[in-house]
């Protein structure tokens, strides 16, 4: 009985090979919480022990001067009288952003782009439009479809718009901190909507509220249009690189003035965001193709690490923010994030996933009846998965695409209750069948349990995890939601210790040396820090911001009473910013 297993990368003769670009190569900082020393792959057949486990608002602002005040279209409590979802354990992606210039529907257009990028945030969404010279607002929570309709529409007028799609924690006073923020200063006014995450944000906040700057949300882009305010470069767009040199970590931002729009994203390129260009000439950002395909845009290029790039009236002006290092793009983005059929830093997510799938099935194979996914993330993978195993994919966990945020539990608890509302398992497909289950990753792991169960329960014989991804043992700080180290339980747990606590009967992990291997020479350029504890930048405080945004009246509070949104540096942290400041 096999207990472990390492593995080589393995290619079939004939199989082309996949290759991107090439940078220059630069060695990251390194510190690592606590990081396991363990195979990818185990295989054992235990006696199946299950494990037990336990109203919308809106508001519509018009601005020429302050960061836009709300004013809620009701005052229904959106939680009440309900129980959260806990079902979907996956890291999230904080943002989606838009911008479009030089088309007469732009808020339309905006809108539309919005839902195309829904699947990066589903907590709250806004445009802004900029019309006679005027900065118009309209900014909500919920779905883009909740927040938006033809009257909402019709206050935002304009050709020009900035759009932003959330995620983060649930409650009404988050409304204040739904993006793009709407700011005055003495020679205007300024939209930006941002997707990402400033490492630095608590310092910067600190030394401008030090010297006079009063705050009115808890989101780190606020500090952006302080920075913007204070400076004193001319013009606009120097602000706008003048502000942005300041920052550290995650951003791709787009800014929207009475007469330009600007693009920017941080020298190390973590978060996408890609231009493209409609038929009438309009420009298009986005922070993924599938949003210009929406809207029909053709695709150009991305924004390069480190640019600005202005647009107005005279057309589109490049800037180089800064000497950038070598990029480090988010690898999530291609295991998670991303649609399918957007192209992400170059390549296409498909044929990631895709590939991905045919590497598990090659380092970790397993004798089995059907190949099945986790819906939806997990489709992609799983085909490539049953393509090279020469195994038939079928669909034996259906979802549900009508689940919302909050549901009401019947008195008599059911267990499991959270995931049985969004998966259902198909017994024709899984009674009496070897089956293997391809996901994009695991996080806590409680999902995955209550999964392999629901398969056991519908008559499978033996249940095969394949997890497309490598094991996540550390925190994103660049603009992902991801549990502390402590809650990730791939940095708790042996790979034999996750399996029996999955209840599966064998459980392998993507290789990340393989994954590199399939990036060829262009795998320096991504970011690996929640599967390594590499981080490209290090956090400079002693706490470090874990989401975008977070649960706080955000007027009159003090950093202390935030700190619910900040989690704790590890030693290593501590002890390496000590070291750099002696």
């Amino acid at each position: 009985m096999e207990a472990s297993r390492s593995f080589r990368s393995v290619s079939r003769s004939g199989e082309k090979p996949y290759s991107l670009s090439v940078n220059p190569s630069k060695a990251p900082v390194r510190f690592s919480p606590k990081t396991l020393q363990k195979p990818y792959f185990v295989h054992k057949i235990p006696s199946y022990q299950p494990l037990s486990h336990g109203g919308r608002l809106a508001f519509v602002c018009s601005s020429r001067n302050p960061i836009s005040g709300v004013v809620p279209a009701n005052n229904a409590d959106p939680d009440g009288g309900f129980a959260p979802a806990d079902y979907d354990e996956k890291p999230r992606e904080e943002c989606g952003v838009v911008g479009i210039f030089g088309d007469p529907e732009a808020s339309r257009l905006c809108y539309l782009a919005l839902h195309a990028l829904q699947h990066r945030g589903q907590e709250g969404a806004g445009i802004v439009t900029v019309n006679n010279n005027v900065l118009q607002s309209v900014t909500g929570v919920g779905l883009v479809s909740d927040v938006f309709n033809q009257s909402k529409l019709e206050q935002l007028p304009g050709e020009s718009a900035i759009g932003h799609v959330r995620y983060s924690t649930a409650g009404s006073s988050m409304l204040k901190n739904v993006q793009p923020f709407v700011a005055g200063y003495r020679f205007g006014s300024v939209g930006v909507a941002h997707n990402g995450n400033l490492v630095n944000y608590r310092s910067l906040r600190a030394k401008l509220e030090d010297s006079g700057s009063i705050f009115n949300t808890t989101s780190d882009t606020e500090v952006v249009l302080h920075l913007i305010a204070i400076s004193k470069a001319r013009p606009f767009f120097l602000r706008i690189v003048d502000a942005c040199e300041q920052l550290q970590g995650a951003y791709s931002m787009v800014f929207l003035t009475e007469d330009k729009l600007v693009a920017v994203r941080d020298p190390f390129g973590f978060r996408p965001l890609v231009m493209g260009r409609r038929s009438n000439g309009a420009v298009v950002f986005a922070s993924e193709t599938c949003a210009l395909d929406l809207i029909e845009a053709t695709y150009e290029r991305e924004v390069y690490p480190g640019e600005v790039l202005v647009v107005d009236k005279d057309g589109i002006q490049s800037l180089c923010l800064m000497p950038h290092p070598e990029p480090k793009k988010c690898v999530f983005e291609h295991i998670y994030f991303s649609m399918p059929n957007s192209v992400v830093f170059g390549r296409s997510v498909y044929e990631s996933r895709r590939a991905f799938g045919k590497i598990l099935a090659t380092e970790a194979p397993v004798d089995c009846d059907v190949v099945i996914a986790v819906p939806d993330s997990g489709v992609v993978a799983a085909l490539g998965f049953a393509e090279k195993a020469g195994v038939p994919f079928q669909q034996g966990l259906i979802r549900s695409h009508y689940v919302g945020r909050t549901f009401i539990e019947p008195s008599q608890r059911i267990r499991d209750f959270g995931v049985k509302l969004k998966l259902s398992p198909v017994r024709a497909v899984l009674e009496g069948k070897r089956v293997v289950v391809v996901d994009d990753s695991i996080v806590r792991g409680t999902t995955s349990s209550k999964i392999v169960r629901l398969i056991k329960e519908s008559g499978a014989k033996e249940v095969h995890m394949r997890i497309a991804s490598p094991p996540i043992i550390a925190s994103c700080y660049y603009g992902v939601d991801t549990p502390s180290p402590e809650e990730l339980i791939s940095n708790r747990m042996s790979l034999e210790e996750l399996r029996e606590f999955i209840g599966c009967d064998s459980l392998a992990f993507l290789p990340i040396d393989s994954m590199k291997k399939l990036y060829d020479e262009d795998a320096r350029n991504f970011c690996y820090a929640c599967f390594s504890g590499n981080y490209p930048v290090l956090p400079t405080e002693l706490k470090v911001k874990r989401v975008g945004d977070f649960l706080d009246d955000g007027l009159n509070s003090s950093l202390e009473f935030i700190d619910g949104g900040w989690v704790q540096a590890s030693r290593n942290q501590v002890a390496q910013k000590t070291v750099s400041s002696s």
